[in-house]
């Protein structure tokens, strides 16, 4: 069985690095909008019996990619594709694994039920924002992991009185994660969220009076969960300059304005998703993931283990 590459319009840079570590070309298509904003897509290339790997992050705004990633997939499914596997870098909905309270929507159930419907017949995603969301989807998720390349970019940056820090509990296995691989103590910021874009840190756990914090998170989206870290960490003694690390930089709204307003910050993230221009104000290193996007789909497709390429952060 052969297999082919098909992009989404979210990520194509990142799309033909991993063709181009496979050594193929992208499926042709054409991908345009009706005057109302309806999809209108089309195959320029036959994918019939072939093993096809649909690559789109659900960049933000979430909906649009998610619309354009279920059409892409039906249309291989009617062209005649085998199997489909959808290679999502950033997957939006991940961190709607749970209800926090009554007559709430269950959001990652709902997106797996509808990439099932589609036709997907698995997932291959970057850091989620929790592993449980597995229990989500009736296919089998891969989930790949940043944190080993995130780190190597990191090792000559991170001071040796460096210390790890997560800016919430939920973050803090991914500390632990990162602190393995640069041999750093950690540190804990405890948070309290008011609202969807605002937080307050009540306390830092660990000692981090003297010493350079590099804070890492799975994302960054508003900003305001390291905008409240990094003033506790200041308030707590902690030293300049200040490293923040996230394998997806959504930086919507004003973050970049509010990571740029924090002074002695230094970002460092992937390219899951495409930022169409560097944060002004903000020293910016990326790290790319097509190198392991390129090898997980080598070995799915010749149904190979990927158990050193996966990993849960």
């Amino acid at each position: 069985m052969n297999f082919s590459i098909v992009s989404g319009t979210t990520n194509e840079p990142l799309a033909a690095e991993i063709a181009r570590h496979l050594g193929h070309s992208l499926v042709p298509r054409t991908l345009r909008r009706f005057p109302d904003g309806e999809i209108d897509l089309h195959l320029d290339q036959s994918v019939r019996g072939q093993d096809v790997y649909v690559i789109q992050s659900t960049s933000p705004p979430v909906d649009e990619p998610l619309a354009e990633l279920l059409f892409i997939v039906d249309a291989c499914r009617l062209a005649g594709a085998e199997r489909v596997t959808a290679v999502v870098p950033y997957l939006g909905y991940a961190r709607q694994d749970r209800r926090s309270r009554a007559r709430e929507p269950l959001g990652a159930r709902l997106v797996g039920k509808v990439l099932a419907s589609a036709g997907v017949d698995r997932l291959v995603a970057i850091d989620l924002h929790s592993a449980a969301i597995e229990g989500c989807f009736a296919f089998p998720v891969e989930h790949m992991t940043a944190v080993p390349a995130l780190a190597k970019l990191l090792r000559p940056m991170a001071a040796r009185n460096g210390v790890i820090v997560s800016p919430d509990l939920g973050a803090v296995k991914l500390a632990e994660r990162y602190a393995r691989e640069l041999e750093l103590p950690v540190a804990v910021v405890h948070k309290q969220r008011l609202s969807g874009s605002e937080v307050r840190a009540i306390g830092v756990i660990g000692d981090v009076a003297g010493r350079e914090p590099i804070v890492v998170d799975d994302m960054i989206s508003t900003g305001a969960t390291i905008e409240a870290a990094v003033g506790a960490l200041r308030a707590a003694g902690a030293r300049l300059p200040t490293i923040v690390v996230a394998t997806h930089l959504l930086l919507v709204g004003d973050a970049a304005a509010r990571i740029a307003a924090l002074s002695s910050c230094r970002l460092v993230g992937s390219d899951t998703v495409l930022l169409a221009e560097p944060p002004a104000g903000i020293e910016t290193s990326r790290a790319s993931v097509a190198w392991l996007l390129s090898q997980a789909i080598y070995s799915l497709h010749c149904d190979r283990t990927i158990t050193e390429l996966a990993g849960h952060a």
